[in-house]
């Protein structure tokens, strides 16, 4: 346990966004090294993995409920040193791991056809997409575990371990992909199915890792059979405080379904283009949202000792931090775009898309950096709802015109890159009126 109530919080934040980060890294890295192999494969082959792809913001957004309450509960018992609350907490969100992630094997294979056909009309793009996912399924359904382990380690003030093991889950990844998407060694190519198997592989093994890792040499928190029977008590807990955040990502899901089909009438090379776009932007954002995610456990176990002024400090220190990061990577995404998307394609058509794409929307930057504190921020004082609703009144702002919008004459993709960034600047507004009004109720000790 390491604890967070003392000390430089600068410090704090810096040294568990390092590991965050290469742990986020590890995560962005899986996904851009099949990104590479697929994009080979041709853009056909890119366009279906990307609007598959699309659907793990589902899953993200599951496992961020957990992640959150998980993380949001186990700081502010840590910081009123109740290890016992600890405890039960870790184990409590291991069952409900267990369960989400065979709901998300059945739902997965059940209903992917469902989604792909309504954001393409592009046969081939929808047979390419649902083969990738039926290989994916599974990786998707072991975030659970690790996120759950994960997560009760980062409200310790513990993130190392974590990092080590997505790191070893990665190079696992990097061997695997080759073989299978090319048939490197084994002489049978199995495409954008092999991308799908080999991060399933290699999120399977990291799980059996960290599980390890608990029941060997974790000693604050640690799996008890006793304890993961499920008490609804907790349960409601956990998902009361974690819903809100993961149901941004559901509409983070939906926001980018929109868009897919919004742009679905330019064709797939402006899918292809779009999608890739989006991947490298999620990769350039990997260290803020690091600091980001590091946020929450300290402004947990902070608020848990009653120390107002250090929750303040900690919510001022993240956003000048990300801000400043921020309008470096933002500056590097207008001037550089064209290198970052090339490895991936050599198609001109998509580049062009993807190129656009990146230049109008590292505008969006800064404020998506503020929305991420002003989130971590409530997440650490146990109340997610405001960033939900903040969330929830972007899509609003995006939905209705963008609708309406595609139903002009004249109508260009362009015209949904501006949209966007005018949705998030408005929502950033939101996000800190939000959040300052719920921390001036939350830290009236008295």
């Amino acid at each position: 346990m390491n604890d967070l109530t003392q000390g430089s919080i600068t410090k704090h934040l810096i040294s568990m966004a390092i590991p965050i980060a290469i742990g986020m890294i590890v995560q962005t890295v899986y996904y851009l090294v099949d990104l590479y192999f697929v994009g080979q494969l041709g853009k056909v082959a890119l366009a279906g993995v990307n609007a598959a792809g699309n659907l793990a913001f589902v899953v993200f957004g599951m496992t961020q409920i957990l992640a959150v309450g998980t993380v949001a509960l186990i700081s502010k018992a840590v910081g009123e040193k109740d290890r016992k609350t600890s405890n039960i907490i870790f184990n409590q969100s291991i069952g409900i791991a267990f369960i989400c992630g065979l709901v998300t094997l059945a739902a997965g294979y059940s209903f992917s056809i469902n989604y792909l056909q309504t954001i393409s009309d592009d046969a081939a793009t929808i047979e390419q997409g649902l083969t990738y996912l039926y290989w994916f399924m599974p990786n998707l359904a072991l975030q659970f575990a690790l996120v759950a382990m994960g997560s009760a380690l980062r409200g310790t003030g513990i993130v190392k371990p974590a990092m080590m093991v997505q790191l070893i889950g990665l190079g696992l990844n990097i061997i695997l992909s080759p073989i299978l998407i090319k048939g490197w060694i084994t002489g049978h190519p199995m495409g954008v199915a092999g991308a799908g198997l080999a991060s399933s592989i290699s999120i399977g093994i990291a799980v059996v890792i960290m599980w390890y890792y608990f029941h060997k040499l974790e000693r604050y928190v640690g799996v008890s059979k006793p304890l993961i029977k499920p008490k609804m008590i907790y349960w409601k807990k956990i998902i009361g405080i974690g819903f809100p955040a993961g149901g941004e990502f559901l509409l983070l899901f939906f926001y980018t379904a929109v868009i897919f089909w919004l742009i679905k009438g330019f064709g797939t090379s402006a899918q292809a283009g779009f999608g890739l776009g989006s991947r490298v932007m999620q990769a350039i954002f990997v260290p803020a949202l690091a600091l980001a995610f590091a946020l929450p456990a300290v402004v947990g176990q902070n608020f848990g000792a009653k120390q107002k002024e250090r929750v303040i400090e900690s919510f001022k220190s993240a956003a000048k931090l990300i801000s400043l990061l921020l309008f470096v990577l933002a500056a590097f995404s207008i001037y550089f775009a064209d290198q970052l998307l090339t490895p991936f394609s050599d198609d001109a058509e998509v580049i062009a898309v993807g190129v656009l794409f990146l230049q109008i929307v590292a505008f969006n930057y800064i404020p998506s950096g503020i929305i991420f504190c002003c989130s971590g921020l409530l997440q650490g004082l146990g109340n997610t709802w405001p960033a939900f609703y903040s969330m929830a009144s972007r899509m609003v702002l995006f939905v209705v015109p963008g609708v309406w919008a595609s139903k002009q004459p004249g109508f260009e993709i362009v015209h949904v890159w501006y949209l966007s960034v005018s949705t998030v600047v408005i929502q950033m507004f939101i996000s800190f009126w939000l959040a300052r009004k719920e921390a001036n109720k939350k830290l009236n000790f008295k």
